[in-house]
Formats: structure tokens, C-alpha cells, sequence
């Protein structure tokens, strides 16, 4: 399908194992890739669906389910050529070399978010989650200082530098982000499995 090039959008949650697997890639197909980044759902001109319909070139995306759906209604994306990639659950991250708290039960993440000064979450798929179904469930949505970074490396940031006490978003992006720890995995109980999927974009060469 294409002749030597490819341009990929994609958003943070499937970038750890994308980087790994992309030299590999470019060495066996002899296709160069050329990669963009950017959020799966939100709001503001770094979405996904944002770039795309300002022009931004782009072959393939790679992001949430969620953010995928809606390309595919808005027909942004060749019909039958999404495929689900992993599924990824959410997680808490805390500053690098600080005591991880326990976030082993719903009451102990409830007691945690409570006690945090600032909570940073992605703008995207996760941080939507959230902010509109995860915190209002457990009735501490007007009791807790939100902040929503732009993309989960912005959120990774503010738990490194200070600026958030934790950060709740996909555990692939916690796991290999500078200055942070990963403290664990939600609970079963108020977990939001993301899966992440590719699709190849409507009118791309």
C-alpha cells in the first residue's frame, strides 16, 4: 500500500511498546515511518481528530478505542481496517523515590485522592473516564483538586516536578516516564481496561 514511507499519529498509551518495536519494523519492511504525537480524545488542537482535520498527513493511527469510534463515525478512517493492539489498565503514579501509598482497595484510592493536594490526569480518554464516571461514583468529584494535562507525559511531568501530588492514567505510560514510580493498579472494582487499536486513515497514499 505504500511505496517506501509512512506517516503514524499516535497517541501516548501504546508509545512505550511502539518505540521498541518500530526499528525492528523499519529495518524488516524497508518502509521508513515517520511519527507523530498526539491525544486520543479531548479537547484543544493536539487531538487526534484535531490534527487530522487541519491536515495534518497521517497513514495510520494508533490510540484508544474510544477515540478510534469516533474517527470511524466521522469516516475519517478506511472501513475494516481497524485491529485492537493490547489492552492497558489504569494505574497511580507517584514522584520518583517517595513511599507508594496503598492503592490495593476503593476505599484506599478514595482515602488517597482525598488526601492529595493535586491530582494530575490526562486530557484524554483515561482523564475523561474519570473525571466524568470514576470520581463522581465515588462521590469526591467537588472534594478533589483536578488537573488535566494535555497529554499523559504533561501528567508524568507534574508528578516529577512537584506540581501534582499523583497521577492517575494508563499504566504503559507510567512505567517507563522519568522522575515518577508506578505505585500499582486501580482495584478491580473502579478499573477502566483501555484497549489501544490501529487503523489506517481515510485517503492516505
Amino acid at each position: 500500500m505504500w511505496s517506501g514511507a509512512v506517516n503514524v499519529l499516535i497517541s501516548g498509551g501504546f508509545s512505550s511498546a511502539y518505540e521498541q518495536l518500530l526499528p525492528e519494523f523499519e529495518r524488516t519492511s524497508g518502509i521508513k515511518v515517520t511519527t507523530g504525537s498526539a491525544a486520543s480524545q479531548g479537547t484543544g488542537p493536539q487531538t487526534i481528530a484535531a490534527q487530522l482535520a487541519r491536515g495534518v498527513s497521517a497513514d495510520v493511527v494508533i490510540l484508544s478505542r474510544e477515540g478510534l469510534s469516533e474517527l470511524i463515525a466521522a469516516n475519517r478512517i478506511v472501513a475494516g481496517t481497524d485491529v485492537d493492539l493490547a489492552r492497558v489498565p489504569l494505574g497511580v503514579a507517584v514522584r520518583a523515590g517517595t513511599p507508594k501509598p496503598d492503592v490495593s482497595t476503593v476505599e484506599a484510592i478514595k482515602q488517597l485522592l482525598l488526601k492529595a493536594r493535586t491530582v494530575a490526569v490526562p486530557g484524554s480518554t483515561s482523564g475523561i473516564w474519570l473525571r466524568t464516571d470514576l470520581f463522581p461514583r465515588l462521590g469526591i468529584v467537588e472534594k478533589i483538586n483536578v488537573k488535566a494535562a494535555p497529554r499523559g507525559t504533561h501528567a508524568t511531568e507534574m508528578v516529577a516536578e512537584g506540581g501534582a501530588d499523583l497521577a492517575v492514567m494508563p499504566v504503559s505510560e507510567i512505567l517507563h516516564a522519568a522522575g515518577v514510580d508506578f505505585a500499582g493498579s486501580l482495584p478491580p472494582e473502579i478499573q477502566l481496561i483501555q484497549m489501544f487499536s490501529a487503523a489506517v486513515v481515510a485517503g492516505s497514499n
